[in-house]
């Protein structure tokens, strides 16, 4: 199997797919790809260049779903009785190969969703960190004993494989999120299908190729294709144990609804609205060369994405810097982009009308990015935009954006500034720009987010 392309195995390609030149994309059951009888199929789109790129079917059948669940459940007695020193073998050799195709996936990644080529790699890396936590997952695995808990009683606590497990991965990142998932997975002694998303497909079919080449047995990785259908048809199976989702709120929270209510663990990962709070004191030029990077990478289109600064009291003046940072970025397809398009017309038309709802409910768009026309015009692409004088009660504030679209909020003081942050309803994450330790002692301590940042 060659390295560098997504094999023939891969792709079952039809008479009248080949008339459209889009190759489509096999479910993976068993170690095989496997073409699917679907009668529809969703084809993806270069978002850079309006491109098909990729089909898949619309959703697969009861018969194919069936069959995945089935064969990931014949699977787990073997491979959850695999000694955990084989499992990890397993996946220091699937590290190796995706270290070794590194750029190959991240040239998938780049066709699919129109990264640049730094964010592309980056997809890989971070999922590469995940992917060797799992290399050592053993030392995780030990239970605990208590000898004479009660009169000729000990208690044991051992750590047992759940089954079948079910990942449901986001589009942003093609690589990183389906490697936070099955390698971790399958490392403890589960089993493992994973529902790509269809907009972003084939870096998942190269990982489960690559899988093959590290030894995973036959059953234990599969995917399958679809869309809401196939989700949904997923979880409601009693051989699926656990569920995995990144994604939007709205669709976690059916997700987490519909498995918890089958009596399925469930980890959920929905939207988030990450704030930085610039006190007068900070560096302006390095808070706004840190906040426009965090802003605008990959395009706004992260979980982790700066979308929201708070400016205390004279901390104002960094608006010009963001803005002369924001206007340098180099936007396009280009290997020397800083940012790319965002991952569908639908994605840009949402964006661009939650930047007017800004202008109608008073805002001041001080950077508006969708007034450039870009010379690729099959892309879908909107240039860094920056929003003003946002108040808590606007649109803009309160939905999660993802896209290239910073918003301003002002606040007097940081213990106003904190209560704004506090009650937001979103909490991944925040960070502070100062060079006061006690400021950011203080915000350490007071603010309500799952992820602190302090830069002194």
């Amino acid at each position: 199997m060659k390295t560098g392309q997504i094999s023939r195995v891969a792709t079952a390609v039809s008479q009248s797919v080949r008339m459209q030149r889009a190759p489509i994309l096999s479910n993976f059951v068993g170690g095989k790809f496997v073409e699917s009888s679907a009668s529809d199929y969703f084809y993806a789109t270069n978002p850079g260049t309006g491109e098909k790129s990729v089909g898949t079917p619309e959703d697969s059948t009861d018969a194919e779903i069936d069959i995945a669940v089935k064969t990931a459940a014949e699977a787990f007695p073997s491979w959850s009785r695999t000694p955990v020193s084989k499992r990890v073998n397993i996946m220091f050799r699937l590290k190796e190969a995706v270290t070794n195709d590194l750029d190959n996936l991240a040239g998938l990644v780049r066709k699919e969703l129109g990264k640049t080529p730094a964010d592309a790699r980056g997809d890989v890396l971070r999922g590469l960190e995940v992917l060797e936590y799992s290399c050592g997952v053993a030392s995780q695995l030990t239970g605990s004993s208590l000898p004479n808990f009660g009169t000729n009683i000990d208690v044991t606590q051992r750590r047992e494989p759940l089954g079948v497990c079910l990942g449901i991965a986001p589009f942003n990142f093609p690589a990183m999120i389906p490697l936070w998932m099955f390698p971790l997975a399958i490392a403890c002694g589960n089993t493992f299908i994973l529902k790509p998303s269809e907009l972003v497909p084939s870096a998942s079919s190269r990982l489960a190729e690559l899988s093959l080449d590290a030894g995973v047995p036959p059953g234990v990785f599969n995917i399958v294709h679809g869309r809401r259908r196939t989700v949904e048809s997923l979880i409601s199976r009693d051989e699926i144990k656990a569920v995995s989702f990144v994604g939007s709120t709205e669709v976690g929270t059916s997700v987490y609804t519909s498995a918890t209510a089958r009596g399925k663990r469930a980890q959920c990962n929905l939207g988030a609205k990450n704030h930085a709070v610039v006190m007068p004191d900070a560096d302006p030029m390095q808070a706004a060369k840190q906040i426009v990077g965090a802003a605008f990478g990959a395009s706004g289109q992260r979980c982790m994405a700066l979308s929201t600064v708070v400016l205390v009291g004279e901390a104002a003046k960094v608006l010009d810097n963001l803005v002369d940072g924001a206007e340098s970025l180099k936007v396009g397809i280009d290997d020397n982009a800083d940012m790319g398009p965002v991952v569908t017309p639908r994605a840009k038309d949402r964006i661009e009308k939650l930047i007017q709802s800004g202008r109608a409910q008073g805002a001041s768009i001080v950077l508006d990015g969708t007034k450039r026309e870009h010379p690729e015009r099959g892309g879908n692409f909107i240039y860094p935009t920056i929003i003003d004088d946002v108040k808590p009660d606007m649109e803009v504030y309160k939905q999660e954006i993802f896209g290239p679209v910073l918003v301003c909020l002002r606040a007097k003081t940081l213990e106003d500034a904190l209560d704004l942050v506090n009650s937001n309803p979103y909490g991944n994450g925040a960070a502070i720009f100062t060079s006061s330790g006690s400021n950011a002692r203080k915000f350490e301590s007071e603010v309500k987010s799952g992820q602190v940042g302090k830069i002194l």
